[in-house]
């Protein structure tokens, strides 16, 4: 057999070989590019495994295309140590657009015998930047918002641009430090916000778990009214085959799943991109070792999940304590638990299921704690959420290996 390169790549934001669905989330993209005023941002957000820092990088040659310049990057928690470092990460960010803007030359003189002189171009790069940022008085808002609207008055008469998007990934790293006194995340929503209100074109799209959204309008609330946030969920049942047979169709794979197999991996997959890179990953690695040996090529459905565990849930389910475990456990058993839940169900479901069943003031305080480790969050119904897609299965399959 000729040899085949898997085209499935699963990992953290991974370029995937087809980019399947997410066409409604691209039009909302475009209709917030030709805003002439900005008076919406973007928040992308959505469980683990959505395909949220894919489908920003997509939207990249779309903002170019519509004549926008793009920055941006993947916001670590060091970008929330104090409000200097965040505007500091601005200025880093924003510097490959502006370097090659001169800004002014000087004379200097050359050492020498013979007297001589050069000139010397300055430009707006990153020491520039900086160097703006520190001179500005002021607060670090002023400061800040000098920096941005300096770039911008040089940008727009160097470049025929509509504006600038900042886009940054993780964002729910970001947050405010009251205890030190310092309001990083306040610091870029007060700055854009101000901004976007004097008429400058300045973008913010923002990409996070679910915890994003509810972190901005504690730290201020405007910011419902500043972005529209799109929520990313599974692909449907259609966009989900697409994802599965249009990468092997453009690879000229020598295998072919049937109709079943592809419903078979549609159904472990729960639709989550990341899932689908993952299990079809295994299964063509699979399929071509059994057609070497001469074997009839299948889904081998429990070896992908159980690597698909030990990968994937592993790691967080053990963080969790045994009383934490038990009433992730109930959770699992209702019906819509990987859509969400309330307290009075989860409790409701205890007494049906544990001989010590769980309070509402309990599963108040243990889902809290919870959201704290990455496994739930609640959403802005008041109501809560699996953080992590198709744990739920999980957990019940390690309950049958117990009971097994």
């Amino acid at each position: 057999m000729a040899e085949f390169s898997n085209p499935f790549r699963p990992g953290a934001g991974h370029q995937p070989p087809y980019l399947a669905g997410r066409r409604a989330e691209r039009e909302e993209f475009r209709r917030l590019l030709d805003q002439r005023t900005i008076v919406e941002n973007m928040i992308l957000t959505g469980l683990r495994g959505t395909g949220k820092t894919v489908l920003l990088d997509s939207f990249k040659p779309l903002a170019t295309e519509h004549g926008w310049l793009w920055v941006g990057t993947d916001l670590s928690e060091a970008a929330s140590v104090s409000e200097d470092s965040m505007a500091i990460r601005i200025c880093t960010d924003l510097s490959p657009v502006t370097s090659g803007i001169v800004t002014g030359t000087a004379a200097v003189r050359t050492a020498g015998f013979a007297a001589d002189t050069k000139s010397i171009q300055h430009t707006l790069g990153y020491r520039a930047l900086v160097d703006t940022y520190q001179r500005t008085p002021g607060l670090s808002l002023d400061k800040l918002k000098g920096v941005l609207q300096m770039a911008w008055q040089a940008v727009s008469s160097e470049y025929r641009v509509r504006g600038i998007i900042f886009a940054y990934d993780e964002a729910q790293n970001l947050a405010d430090r009251s205890s030190k006194e310092q309001y990083p995340l306040s610091l870029l929503l007060d700055s854009f916000q101000s901004l976007q209100r004097q008429g400058l074109p300045l973008m913010l799209v923002l990409t996070g778990l679910p915890t994003l959204f509810p972190k901005l309008v504690e730290a201020r609330t405007f910011s419902e009214r500043m972005f529209r946030v799109v929520f990313l969920r599974s692909l449907d049942a259609n966009e989900s085959e697409a994802a599965i047979r249009r990468p092997v169709e453009d690879a000229a794979c020598p295998v072919r799943l049937s109709d079943k197999s592809v419903e078979q991996i549609v159904d472990m997959s729960g639709g989550y991109p990341y899932f689908i890179q993952f299990i079809c990953r295994e299964v063509y690695d699979a399929c071509i070792q059994r057609l070497d040996k001469g074997e009839r090529a299948s889904v081998p459905v429990e070896e992908i999940e159980r690597k698909l565990d030990a990968d994937f849930f592993a790691g967080r389910w053990s963080r969790a304590t045994d009383r934490q475990r038990a009433l992730l456990s109930v959770i699992s058993r209702l019906e819509h638990c990987d859509d969400e839940f309330t307290v009075q169900a989860v409790v409701e479901e205890s007494r049906r299921g544990l001989d010590k069943p769980f309070g509402s003031s309990h599963v108040n305080q243990m889902l809290a704690t919870l959201a704290s480790q990455g496994l739930v969050f609640k959403n802005r119904h008041g109501k809560y959420c699996f953080a992590v897609p198709l744990l739920g299965r999980y957990i019940r399959r390690q309950a049958l290996e117990r009971e097994g």
